[in-house]
């Protein structure tokens, strides 16, 4: 009797915490464990009253309800823990894994609406925006989420990433250059800035931001290959072939490393190198192009029997670079020994420096573009005879770089016109 006596006014006492907390906090997710609490309650005046034996089950029920879940909650809270925010969670983690996105919503919105530093809260409330397409709304709760905790790396970047989407790519490189200063070691961070400065071609830049990501991931061929593509585009093609061999060390099957090595033997007038990265080459999405440039090597190397079979192979597999093939003067007298029956009504592709030969739905459009430059340097200097000097090639070289430069200048002219008019308005 003692025991019963000791345990309700423990109950009493507990459940009047919890009853002033409800009316401190004015918030009724308290009333839940109130009504636990008096369950328990209820069953040891139903013991005492009826004069009901104690059994194994009740009495556990009884303990568990009036005195260890009340005791556990206001352990939490004087330890920092919100038992609200806590339960608000749960409740939107079940409503998201049963895929009712709208429910889970509505529960955040209260919780961060009564508890406006709730971490936690904000940053469920911006991914279930996400997951709705309200980017605008989720970039605001991942910056509060980012504003209650600066160290959560990962709504930063996600931050970046939603801006990047809505176009607003000058804030989202600001907002992931001011990541990797605090964060360097944050991969996806850097990765995404290297990118987006690829993008607006600020390539000395984004070759920087590469290069210290490789810091902290020293053997990850992503990078050594965007290296190779930044320094392709900075016309520094000894660094770019240097990155493309790392990076097809580390990824034998990184087929496009191979095809770019070749590209730079070939300009290079080393042959033999080429032939031996283009068929390293074959076995990936470039196949077509492999063959075409293996032909157009073995003619140079005086190979016609191989010239032509490799030339009406890769026709075969691409149409559209029989078009190519009758513009190229490397197959001037192989052109009549082309076997392979072409439609001509199929969409042919104008010019092998366009973007749209290789397409982006298999590479990015910065390593296409690395890949266009490649091919020019290289036509121009096929097109040239084979009796010219040296000096001719550097200044023909010369002139593609300077092109590819003013070109840079004048993207960059505009980005700056654009930025000046956004601050303007």
């Amino acid at each position: 009797m003692f025991e019963k006596i000791l345990f309700n006014l423990l109950a009493f006492s507990l459940f009047i915490i919890i009853f002033f907390k409800i009316v401190r906090k004015k918030d009724i997710n308290y009333a839940s464990l109130l009504v636990l609490q008096a369950i328990g309650i209820i069953i040891s005046f139903i013991e005492i009253k009826l004069q009901i034996n104690e059994t194994v089950f009740w009495g556990s029920i009884r303990y568990l309800f009036s005195i260890m879940f009340p005791f556990a909650i206001i352990t939490m809270e004087i330890n920092g823990i919100n038992f609200s925010e806590v339960l608000s969670i749960v409740f939107a983690k079940f409503f998201i894994m049963r895929g009712d996105n709208k429910a889970a919503k509505q529960v955040l919105i209260k919780l961060v609406s009564k508890y406006q530093d709730s971490y936690l809260g904000h940053k469920m409330l911006a991914e279930c925006y996400e997951k709705e397409g309200g980017m605008r709304r989720a970039i605001d709760e991942y910056v509060t989420a980012v504003d209650i905790n600066r160290k959560d790396s990962k709504s930063y970047f996600k931050i970046a990433a939603l801006l990047r989407d809505l176009g607003k790519k000058d804030e989202a490189i600001q907002m992931l250059e001011n990541l990797v200063k605090v964060k360097p070691d944050c991969y996806e961070g850097s990765y995404l800035l290297g990118e987006l400065l690829c993008e607006q071609e600020r390539f000395k830049e984004a070759a920087n931001v590469y290069n210290a990501a490789l810091i902290y991931r020293p053997a990850d061929f992503d990078l050594y290959y965007n290296l190779g593509i930044v320094y392709t585009r900075l016309s520094d093609f000894k660094m770019a072939q240097e990155m493309y061999e790392k990076a097809a060390a580390i990824n034998h099957k990184l087929y496009g490393a191979h095809y770019n090595l070749g590209l730079i033997a070939f300009i290079q007038r080393e042959y033999e190198i080429a032939e031996k990265y283009f068929e390293q080459s074959l076995y990936g999405e470039l196949e077509a192009m492999s063959y075409y440039q293996l032909a157009k090597l073995y003619v140079y190397k005086g190979e016609k029997d191989k010239a032509i079979n490799f030339l009406n192979k890769a026709i075969e597999l691409e149409p559209n670079l029989l078009k190519l093939a009758e513009k190229e003067k490397a197959f001037e007298k192989i052109r009549m020994h082309i076997t392979v029956s072409v439609k001509m009504d199929e969409p042919i592709i104008k010019d092998i420096n366009s973007e749209e030969f290789f397409g982006n739905n298999v590479l990015k459009e910065q390593e296409t573009l690395a890949r266009i430059y490649l091919e020019e340097t290289s036509r121009v200097i096929e097109e040239m005879s084979e009796n010219a000097t040296k000096e001719k090639i550097n200044e023909k070289l010369d002139y593609i770089f300077s092109k590819e430069n003013k070109r840079k200048e004048i993207t960059e002219k505009d980005r700056q016109t654009d930025k000046e008019e956004r601050q303007r308005n």
